[in-house]
């Protein structure tokens, strides 16, 4: 099998300032631990399965040096560069335009960048058993994850439990088989109650972003439900390595509207599955996350850099300046650094999105 895996790290994000900034967003930023980045996470779990020559990444034009400089390894003309965001659909009808014309029925595993995975051998057990099935059957794969508590900020995937494929593959040197679901439905960011009945029902899982499909298969979903995106592509297709690329590039991209793959294609298509994992996936949304998933102290609190806490509990203080000290507060986030201070109530920390807008809103965008 050619296996091939597309990072998508093109995303601006504007849950994570003021330490995230336009110039420097999550992908880059070491949060999850103090020696990788997300992006540098991303790339290390690929080992094992994919090549460095068949990894590429997509990202922003402006963020090119960085992904060069944090991934020295990846060939430089495997990193693809959109001139604005567009979602995830042309991201991925771009990576497959570039794979497709080395090899076109490759297998294509695509992730996000700024993700977090705990159990990296069951998450290689999970992705090979996706690429022997498309490799062999065609359609779509997803990777849905088992929902541990009703969660409103995620999709959800419905899976027929009664229809799915019993995929044998190869994994560690051992033959084992994967059951591959048909899917029902997707739904949207559900509210509370709704996230209780999902999770009731056992059969709905997280929409965790994450895609396994060969090249063909994708360019003809996107040709038969994306006629728009796939004119571009075809467009650019001719042009693929010419001088003039990427001006043709930023010509077709003015034209495309902003569509994720869910809606573009895999919400319509009749041909998507998917596969049930259990890896510890944790999608990194905002400071709420990195507040979860970070190791505490006695008190509760989460400390980095120059700390005083006092009588302080629960909290999480990130400080790039002189030193923040906290006397009698519990359940806040402090985020200092050189752009700004973020100081926001633990539970609340998606609204940051509204501190950018208004930044944004006011000209202020020197503290973006």
């Amino acid at each position: 099998m050619n296996n091939y895996a597309v990072i998508m790290a093109g995303g601006v994000g504007t849950r994570f300032w003021p330490k995230g900034t336009l110039k420097v967003p999550k992908q880059f930023l070491k949060i999850a631990n103090d020696s990788e980045s997300l992006l540098q996470q991303a790339y290390k779990r690929l080992e094992g399965i994919f090549k460095d020559e068949r990894i590429f990444v997509v990202t922003n034009v402006i963020y090119k040096n960085e992904v060069k400089k944090q991934l020295p390894r990846i060939p430089e003309e495997n990193i693809i560069c959109e001139p604005i965001g567009r979602n995830t659909a042309p991201c991925i009808g771009l990576a497959c335009l570039f794979i497709g014309h080395f090899d076109p029925k490759a297998n294509v595993l695509v992730v996000a960048a700024d993700h977090l995975i705990e159990d990296l051998d069951e998450f290689h057990r999970i992705i090979s058993s996706g690429l022997a099935f498309v490799n062999g059957n065609g359609g779509i794969v997803t990777l849905g994850i088992h929902p541990t508590k009703p969660e409103t900020g995620y999709g959800y995937i419905q899976y027929d439990a009664d229809h799915f494929v019993d995929v044998e593959f190869e994994s560690k040197g051992k033959a084992v088989s994967e059951k591959i679901y048909r899917v029902k439905t997707f739904a949207e960011k559900p509210n509370l109650e709704v996230a209780k009945a999902f999770l009731e029902s056992g059969d709905f899982l997280w929409n965790s972003g994450m895609f396994i499909f060969r090249t063909d298969t994708m360019m003809q979903e996107i040709a038969g439900l994306m006629p728009d995106l796939n004119e571009s592509l075809q467009r650019l297709s001719q042009k693929l390595f010419a001088p003039d690329f990427d001006k043709q590039l930023e010509e077709e991209y003015a034209k495309l509207k902003s569509i994720s793959i869910d809606y573009g294609v895999m919400e319509k298509s009749m041909n998507v599955f998917i596969i049930r994992s259990h890896f510890g996936w944790n999608d990194v949304g905002a400071w709420d996350e990195v507040y979860n998933i970070k190791e505490k102290d006695q008190d509760g609190n989460v400390k980095q850099g120059r700390t005083v806490t006092i009588d302080t509990k629960n909290c999480m203080i990130i400080n790039d300046q002189k030193i923040v000290a906290t006397i009698g507060v519990e359940d806040l986030l402090i985020i200092n650094t050189d752009n700004g201070l973020l100081i926001c109530k633990r539970g609340e920390a998606q609204c940051v999105k509204d501190v950018v807008d208004y930044l944004r809103r006011k000209g202020l965008e020197q503290f973006l």
